[in-house]
């Protein structure tokens, strides 16, 4: 089995939180949400609709 590299950048980060994305070895990009024991994924179309409606909470 051969290990692909993976890049990951941290987005934005609480003492609880994360929000990080990554680089696929395909070039997909996806972002990830951790929150406790959950973690939410989503593609680039995805994350777009998302920041949307959490914009849409403040």
């Amino acid at each position: 089995m051969t290990e692909q590299n993976v890049k990951t950048e941290t987005l934005a980060e609480t003492e609880n939180y994360i929000a990080w994305k990554a680089e696929e070895p395909d070039g997909e990009l996806t972002y990830h949400v951790e929150l406790d024991g959950v973690t939410l994924h989503f593609f680039r179309e995805e994350w777009a609709e998302f920041l949307k409606l959490i914009g849409s909470l403040s």
